[in-house]
């Protein structure tokens, strides 16, 4: 059946909101059986205001304001019943000392919610959130969030900051590493997995850690690319690309969220009842509680919506935020709010049973301590083996161009042949941690340097290596010895790019060349004739324009974590298929951003997806640029490798469906495709099913990504996939903001990317 319309983001509606947020909050959250329930009910009873705000209160390990401005030690905050969550820590002694003060100092004996960045590991680091979703794999990512979360456990950590769920379209952005790229719907499989994977099947289970969904919302629209920054986006697509995500994680039973930096129309995401209340609690039934990003709730006043703390903790609270990280202000204000009426004191107490139930649900009442120590020897050897793998799916081969008429790789490992390995990021092991490294140590790290002489030695054939150059150095000095020894090789595996403090949070680019002198590096090396394999190392798309028009050979690797060097020398020997595709479009130039494929057309356009194309006679007055064509170098979807596939026509089931039958649920349109391998080689094709809809009341995009599989096939196997298109996936928001099916024309491809493939239609009638 159709959803009900939204509310209108106006200023008349949000001050309305306001007005009815205790009764919306007091709803409350899944019952837990009675028993817990009257727990949470005793316990609310029995706490001051102070203590209250004390549940609400996240801090660091280091000294904070407490109520009346005095100035106290963590351990302070503890003993007084203050503190409700404490994020930093991932030792299993220094967490249970603190545990310990909770559980049996303070007034209560509530346990203390340990929480940590655990994006890609814990010990054992995983690629980076960017480098999984290339695998377009949501299997494989649960498994490296459920690794992830037992490890975390161990030492008591028991909720992390994860998954980061935004959207994101410019690659300047930092924080670009931390997601699942440019599309709402593989986002979505994204987010589902990574909460299934920490969650598990219980959070009672203690290898479970409750998950985070992060940053809600619009966070990944910063203008200009600039962390922190403002965003400007419509209902329309604050829905169809930025919630999609957020919603997949709450479906999937995601116990918090994260509240954002941003302003969305010039309300901060902190303080925002549209998102935090009318969104994520009325219209979803979010029973979960909604932290604050560090320190949000005091920049508030920086946004300019309050004038006092007083002030920016009623508008962040009662828009609904739940818990305060690190600004102390919820501690601070809350409880004079309360006593002087401008926060109701259901509100308040509402907040605290959403808190306690998390802890309840993750057993801290009854198992408060972690039992710390080291995993057995098999769990190591289960991590490094699923590390391995999971880097191996990550790495995306854009360029394989034949030298001497074949392929340049996978490469041949015969004796005596030489291979120069030139670049600062072939034995970076720091790097290959990429950003938000958790507990992950470089020394753990297997560099690219150090498998290749391993392997070297095995298969008796000989290397050399040169850094060449800084990271973001300047010096030719060491260029000399590495041409010198590209002179004297077979090929040359050059591994180039950025280094990790170069992604991430307040990690945003104006430029996305290859830093430093790399780029005269990688000419220089080219020069000498010999062939080029071009690894790099990344945490965003790169302006590799020149390299992908000289350099034979070109792998995607990302930050590959713990196992980059044996699944990068895995992949390059073929052991090992290079199997991802891109989640986001690599530009031609910095000019070109934003540049996503599920792109709104325009009456005049270069190009139709149905060969409309614009005027025949005037295509010189078309959207686009004078100076190069406006398609990426590589778009999303993309990815070689060592065998070739063919995609047939797509066939459906019905060239005409109801529309009004969709929408109640009562019909589907099935898409079915057949796959070969038309190479000699096994290997793994990614379908992808695109869609679009045309004849609707608002634009739609010229294609869509509503559905993908991966498929393993031996030489010459052929196979057949088959998708269903129902209500979820053909609903839109339309004129009136309503998420309805709408009678239209629907065209579908099963393709290997978005550029791919010929169309079939279906009709959507009345």
């Amino acid at each position: 059946m159709s959803r009900p319309a939204p509310t209108p983001r106006t200023v008349l509606v949000l001050s309305s909101l306001l007005s009815l947020l205790p009764e919306l909050h007091a709803q409350g959250g899944p019952p837990l059986p009675p028993q817990a329930e009257a727990r949470i009910e005793a316990l609310v009873a029995g706490m001051s205001l102070e203590e209250k705000a004390g549940q609400l209160n996240q801090v660091a390990t280091d000294a904070r304001e407490g109520p009346g401005g005095i100035l106290l030690s963590c351990d302070d905050l503890i003993r007084k019943g203050w503190v409700g969550a404490i994020l930093g820590k991932d030792d299993s002694a220094g967490i249970n000392a603190l545990q310990r003060e909770a559980v049996e100092d303070s007034p209560h004996r509530i346990p203390i919610l340990f929480g940590l960045d655990v994006i890609h590991g814990f010990r054992t680091e995983f690629p980076i959130p960017l480098g999984l979703s290339a695998t377009w794999d949501p299997a494989l990512v649960e498994q490296t969030a459920r690794f992830a979360a037992a490890e975390a456990a161990r030492q008591g950590v028991r909720w992390t900051f994860s998954p980061m769920v935004d959207i994101a379209r410019d690659p300047r952005w930092g924080r670009i590493s931390e997601g699942a790229g440019e599309d709402p719907f593989l986002g979505s499989a994204m987010a589902r997995a990574y909460v299934r994977g920490y969650q598990g099947r219980s959070l009672a289970d203690p290898s479970s850690i409750l998950a985070c969904a992060k940053h809600f919302v619009g966070y990944g629209a910063a203008e200009g690319g600039r962390d922190y920054n403002t965003t400007e986006i419509s209902e329309r697509t604050l829905r169809d690309v930025y919630l999609p995500p957020f919603h997949a994680a709450v479906q999937a039973g995601a116990g918090t969220i994260m509240s954002a930096f941003n302003s969305i129309d010039g309300v901060p995401a902190s303080a925002n009842p549209f998102t935090l209340t009318q969104v994520l609690r009325v219209e979803w039934g979010f029973q979960g509680f909604v932290d604050s990003d560090w320190t949000a709730v005091r920049e508030l006043m920086l946004h300019g919506i309050a004038n006092d703390e007083e002030t920016a903790a009623r508008r962040s609270f009662l828009a609904g935020v739940d818990m305060d990280m690190q600004s102390g202000i919820f501690l601070g204000k809350l409880p004079g709010l309360v006593r002087s009426g401008r926060v109701p004191v259901s509100r308040v107490d509402e907040a605290v049973r959403r808190i306690l139930r998390a802890k309840l649900e993750l057993g801290l009442f009854d198992r408060p301590y972690a039992p710390g120590g080291v995993p057995a020897a098999a769990a190591e050897i289960h991590g490094r083996e699923l590390a391995e793998s999971s880097a191996e799916e990550s790495f995306v081969l854009l360029e394989n161009r034949d030298v001497q008429g074949v392929p340049l790789l996978p490469l041949s490992p015969a004796p005596e042949r030489r291979i120069a390995l030139v670049g600062p990021l072939a034995d970076s092991a720091d790097d290959m941690l990429g950003c938000w490294s958790c507990g992950g140590r470089a020394r753990d790290m297997v560099t690219l340097r150090r498998a290749l002489a391993t392997r070297a030695a095995l298969d008796r054939f000989k290397i050399t290596y040169d850094r060449g150059t800084e990271i973001d150095g300047t010096s030719k000095s060491g260029f000399s010895a590495a041409l010198g020894d590209a002179r004297k090789s077979d090929v040359v595996v050059l591994a180039l790019g950025e280094g990790r403090s170069t992604s991430g949070e307040a990690a945003s680019r104006s430029s996305l060349d290859l830093p430093g002198n790399q780029e005269e590096l990688l000419e220089e090396i080219v020069a000498t004739g010999k062939p080029v394999v071009l690894i790099l190392f990344s945490g965003r798309p790169l302006a590799i324009r020149w390299a992908s028009g000289h350099v034979p050979a070109i792998l995607m690797a990302w930050y590959p974590g713990m196992q980059a060097g044996p699944a990068l020398v895995r992949t390059l020997f073929g052991d090992a298929q290079p199997e991802g595709r891109l989640t986001v479009s690599i530009p031609r130039s910095l000019g070109q951003i934003p540049n996503y494929y599920d792109r709104l057309n325009t009456g005049r356009p270069r190009t139709d997806a149905e060969g409309l194309g614009g005027d025949a006679a005037d295509q010189f007055h078309v959207s686009g640029y004078v100076d190069g064509t406006s398609a990426p170098l590589y778009p999303f979807g993309y990815g070689l490798g060592y065998t070739r596939f063919s995609f047939s026509e797509v066939s459906v089931d019905a060239a005409a469906v109801s529309a009004g039958a969709i929408e109640r649920g009562e019909a589907s349109v099935t898409v079915h495709a057949d796959i070969r391998n038309t190479g000699n080689r096994d290997g793994t094709a990614v379908a992808q099913l695109y869609i679009r809809l045309r004849g609707t009341s608002v634009a739609r995009p010229v294609r869509e990504l509503k559905g993908f599989e991966r498929v393993r096939l031996a030489p010459g196997e052929s196979r057949r996939v088959d998708f269903r298109l129902g209500r979820e996936e053909l609903a839109i928001w339309n004129l009136d903001l309503r998420h309805i099916v709408e009678p239209c024309s629907l065209y579908v491809w099963v393709a290997s990317d978005p550029t791919r493939g010929k169309p079939v239609k279906v009709e959507l009638t009345e």
